[in-house]
């Protein structure tokens, strides 16, 4: 199985998925056009639509696609999703035909109501729920919602191969050492992407196991971003009071 991050806007990624036999899967084509251009760079059909939420720059492609490509769609339960296509559960299993692959389904609420992400072992697909040393937004949810994706997300395997769907890392890690100044994994992790940046290649895919030594958001419990939430508005030491004052100190952070 080949994976390919396919560049769109200014820094999102369509994840791209191909087997040997063609066959191709893709994750929130925001634009039909870099998709189109790299399945006829490959020789590829595309057979299998992920869709994690409703925002545009995830959907934005699909009903073009759909209509050139008649793939399979699966898309989170969500009105604001047009098109026809299977809606998905937190839980569910989907076999998927082309490529042939197992997805479980996970409900990740927060950054909206009704994100979703796909577990295609050993891949995340999690669209904006998680970022490399980040997470996205509360534009919908709470930080108990926060705190119930970001535990999903924590009890997958450590070779979890996070495919985040935004180049956001170094700025993400500006905010994630001003929390922890000390936490040697994440200084380590700054400077490989600052290497990968450099030569113009992604962050990502991610292994789990990296975010959680690294990233604030999956380190609710390190005493170090404790005791930085307690001195930056948690009510309480809770791992959601934490979560929200994380939260809360990146949408207001100025490097």
């Amino acid at each position: 199985m080949q994976l390919r991050a396919i560049p769109a806007f200014a820094d999102n990624y369509i994840w791209m998925l191909s087997d040997d036999l063609g066959n191709a899967l893709v994750v929130d084509p925001g634009v039909a056009e870099p998709v189109e251009a790299a399945l006829q760079a490959h020789d590829l059909r595309l057979r299998t639509i992920l869709i994690t939420h409703h925002h545009a720059d995830h959907i934005g492609g699909l009903q073009a696609l759909a209509a050139h490509h008649h793939p399979a769609v699966y898309m989170a339960d969500d009105a604001r999703i047009g098109g026809d296509g299977q809606r998905v559960h937190h839980g569910e299993t989907l076999t998927l035909a082309a490529p042939a692959l197992r997805a479980v389904v996970l409900a990740l609420p927060g950054h909206t109501r009704n994100h979703v992400a796909y577990h295609l072992a050993p891949w995340l697909f999690c669209g904006d729920a998680l970022f490399s040393l980040g997470c996205g937004r509360l534009f919908e949810g709470t930080p108990a919602d926060l705190l119930l994706s970001m535990q999903r997300i924590a009890a997958l395997p450590p070779d979890t191969l996070v495919c985040a769907a935004h180049e956001y890392t170094l700025a993400n890690a500006t905010f994630a050492l001003s929390v922890e100044p000390d936490n040697d994994a994440l200084r380590a992790r700054r400077e490989h992407v600052q290497s990968l940046r450099a030569r113009d290649l992604p962050s990502l895919p991610v292994a789990l196991a990296e975010e959680r030594a690294s990233n604030p958001f999956l380190r609710w419990d390190a005493p170090a971003v404790r005791a930085w939430c307690t001195a930056h508005g948690a009510a309480t030491a809770s791992p959601a009071a934490c979560l929200g004052a994380l939260r809360a100190g990146k949408d207001a952070f100025r490097a």
